[in-house]
Formats: C-alpha cells, sequence, structure tokens
C-alpha cells in the first residue's frame, strides 16, 4: 500500500488489509455500499482528551466548529464527551438543541446573522454571540430590545495576521470579509457597552484554517491581548477570551502542534500578559473530526490514455468537495493489496465536470471493483456535500470495536425530490 503517513487512531493494517477499529473496511464497503464515510469513535474520543487534558481543573471551554462536520451522531458523542458548539447558522443551532445541548454551551459566530437567526439564539438563551460588524450590532440591539432580553457578546476583530494556509480558508487578513478591523474594534466595543440590550462579555479572534504552525496563533493572541489592555484602559472588562479554531491535522506531510501544545501556549501567553483569570474558549473544528474518518469508493472503470491514467471511481466532488474547491491533497489507498503493478492515476468521480477529481498521480496498485479509501475526510465532506448531478448523499457509519451504526442513511432518488413540485396545468400547455 502506498499510504505514507502514520494511520490515524482509529485505522490500521492488518496482513494486508486496511480496518477500522476492528472491521476491515473492504468488509463495510461490501455490506454497506458506497460512497461511505467511516468514522471511528475511539479517534473521535482521542482527539476530544487532547483538548481537555490542558484545559482540566480549569474554566477553559472547547466548543465544537459545528460546520466540519454536523452529523447528530457526531454532535451527540461530542456533546456526550462535555464539547461545546460553535454555530454559524438557524439551522446548526437547531441541531445542537436536538442532541440535548446546554445552550449554556453555544456561541453563534458568522458574518450575515438575520432576525430570525438572532431571535432563536435568544430565545434558546445561548451563551454568546460573536459579532462581526456594527450593524450587526446595531440589529441585534434592536431585536433583543423587541424581546425585552439581554444579548451576550463578544467581538470578532480581525488582526490582519497571515495564518500561512489556502486563501479561501484564511480569514484573520484585513481583505477578508470576516470580523472587525482591529483598529475600530475599541469605538464598536464602547458603543456596544452603552447599548441596554447589549452585555459586553468577551473578545474573539479566529484567523483561518489547516494553520500547522504555533506561531501565527500566538502572533494573533498578543494583538488580541492589546485589544483587551486597551478595553481594559476603557473600563470595559470582559469574562472571556475567544481563540476560535483552526488548528490543521496531517493529510500527506503536515507536523501541525498538538491541541495541547496549543492549548498550553496561549493560556501561558495569557498568564505572562496578566489575563491568567479569564476563561479562554477555543472554537476546533477538523482538528477534532478530520482523521477519524475515511471515505470509501468502488473503481467502477480504468482509462489509460496517451497523457494519463484516469481511476473512475463512484465517488464524486458532490460527496467531497475539498479537492476540487481548495486543490486539497487527501491520501487515497487501497484497502486490501494486491499483485497488480503499481502505475501513477488521476482518481476520479462520474460528475460531468472536468474539476471533479479526488487524487492526482497517486501511485496505486489496482483493478475494477477494488475498494479505495481516502483518509482524513471527515471534516468538511459531508458537511460539503452536494446532490448535484442528481446524485443521492452518501451513507455514513460509525464503529466502535467490532460494532458499527447507522449515523446517516443512504440517500434515495425520492429524498432528492421529496421537496419538489410539478407545475399546475396551464391552458397554454
Amino acid at each position: 500500500m502506498t499510504f505514507a503517513s502514520p494511520f490515524p487512531v482509529g485505522f490500521s493494517n492488518r496482513n494486508g488489509k486496511l480496518y477500522c477499529e476492528d472491521i476491515p473496511l473492504d468488509d463495510l464497503a461490501r455490506r454497506y455500499g458506497t460512497p461511505l464515510y467511516v468514522y471511528s469513535r475511539s479517534a473521535i474520543e482521542e482527539t476530544i482528551a487532547d483538548y481537555q487534558q490542558e484545559l482540566k481543573g480549569t474554566d477553559h471551554r472547547v466548543f465544537f466548529a459545528m460546520k466540519a462536520n454536523s452529523n447528530l451522531g457526531i454532535l451527540d458523542l461530542m456533546n456526550r464527551k462535555g464539547c461545546g458548539f460553535d454555530i454559524v447558522s438557524g439551522g446548526e443551532l437547531a441541531r445542537a438543541l436536538a442532541v440535548g445541548a446546554d445552550p449554556k454551551k453555544i456561541v453563534y459566530s458568522g458574518v450575515g446573522k438575520t432576525v430570525r437567526e438572532m431571535r432563536e439564539a435568544l430565545q434558546a438563551g445561548i451563551l454568546c454571540f460573536n459579532l462581526e460588524s456594527i450593524p450587526e450590532l446595531d440589529r441585534l440591539q434592536e431585536v433583543a430590545a423587541d424581546m425585552g432580553v439581554v444579548a451576550n457578546v463578544s467581538v470578532r476583530i480581525n488582526p490582519n495576521v497571515d495564518a500561512k494556509t489556502h486563501p479561501y480558508i484564511s480569514t484573520g487578513l484585513k481583505n477578508n470579509k470576516f470580523g472587525v478591523a482591529y483598529e475600530s474594534s475599541v469605538e464598536l466595543y464602547k458603543k456596544a457597552a452603552s447599548l441596554p440590550n447589549i452585555r459586553v462579555t468577551g473578545i474573539d479572534c479566529h484567523i483561518g484554517s489547516q494553520i500547522t504552525e504555533l506561531s501565527p496563533f500566538l502572533d494573533a493572541g498578543h494583538k488580541v491581548l492589546d485589544l483587551v489592555d486597551a478595553l481594559k484602559a476603557e473600563g470595559i472588562e470582559i469574562d472571556h477570551i475567544d481563540f476560535g479554531g483552526g488548528l490543521g491535522v496531517r493529510y500527506i506531510d503536515e507536523t501541525p502542534p498538538a491541541a495541547s501544545e496549543l492549548v498550553k501556549a496561549l493560556t501561558t501567553l495569557c498568564e505572562e500578559r496578566g489575563y491568567g483569570h479569564l476563561t479562554l474558549y477555543f472554537e476546533p473544528g477538523r482538528s477534532l473530526i478530520a482523521r477519524s474518518a475515511v471515505l470509501l469508493m468502488t473503481v467502477q472503470y480504468l482509462k489509460p490514455t496517451e497523457s494519463k491514467n484516469f481511476c473512475i471511481v463512484d465517488t464524486g466532488m458532490n460527496d467531497m468537495m475539498r479537492p476540487a474547491l481548495y486543490e486539497a491533497e487527501m491520501p487515497i489507498v487501497e484497502t486490501v493489496e494486491n499483485d497488480e503493478p503499481a502505475k501513477r492515476w488521476d482518481i476520479v468521480g462520474p460528475i460531468c465536470e472536468s474539476g471533479d477529481w479526488l487524487d492526482k498521480n497517486r501511485r496505486l496498485k489496482v483493478r475494477a471493483g477494488d475498494v479505495l479509501a481516502m483518509f482524513s475526510a471527515g471534516a468538511y465532506g459531508m458537511s460539503m456535500a452536494s446532490n448535484y448531478n442528481s446524485r443521492p448523499n452518501a451513507m455514513e457509519i460509525m464503529v466502535s470495536g467490532e460494532e458499527v451504526q447507522v449515523i446517516r442513511e443512504r440517500g434515495t432518488y425520492a429524498d432528492l425530490m421529496r421537496n419538489e413540485r410539478l407545475l399546475k396545468q396551464v391552458k397554454r400547455d
């Protein structure tokens, strides 16, 4: 097999077969079909523990960034393990509440909150809104006043720090749509503190995703703490600092720090700057869930050409958008060793787009009918999936030892058309 990186927790190679916990992946593919997302419960539990071990005995909190993966089974496990939730829509709020999440463990991020979404969140009694503009502050004041409640807020500041990641997932530079400009944030805080239905409780910062070094987090942390100094000078006291998420994972050969290293570095920074008494919030998404899953696919056809060898599978960009959207490189490997000669293949899907590829120039020993596995597929896979080309959603399963639980049934053709209606007949027909 051509897997170069160490296997993620929960996955292993046993006598030429890939396993998720104690079940061969090719057996799961035969039993449930493909495309198939397979999650390891032990992998998820271990990544949660890596964050929480540094938070033990403190008031600091972990909020799972639900946009990375919003499956109810995943959220249920996160909730059981003590995570709160970072949400960005009314739908995500509904999902969090559906798994029994404590509203006081929910923070609401995102640049485009509607009146309806604000009302729903205030009615639920969430912990905090992360504000991203003055118009959003004005709207929240109006909604909270109309409801006769007080909204807890922090302001997401934009520190203009380079996260050294893909431009589509960089969020902390001044040309990004996210957050409030660093230079104008104190004035926004002063306005927020003067409003009758707003309570300022914290400060928030999130600079991007798939960050593989500590230095961008520490650079942003210093700028956040400089603002805390400035707010204190204005008589504005806060009770928490939200450092967001963004910690990267290993897809190919990246070497990101462990979650415990990141938490320790930022808690130490706050202590050194005199703010060790403040509660710290962390909002990991990818780093909690990405490496817990593989995406299984079945080879349909092998199509050698003069310029490339194409391995056509039954899984496409509608099932996993990251390679097409970000040119993300995610390792795809054989699930069972065989004696075929190794060749270089572009692994492509059935979608009618030239951008429908999952991996390029991958060295594989492959035959039609073989099952392949894409590793580190747990984040931004199903949460970004679509029904393009009228393709039903993939199935998702959770493996724990030798037990399997379906956490999303495979979509059907009826599901695709469930909410659509034929036109009424009119005379010109």
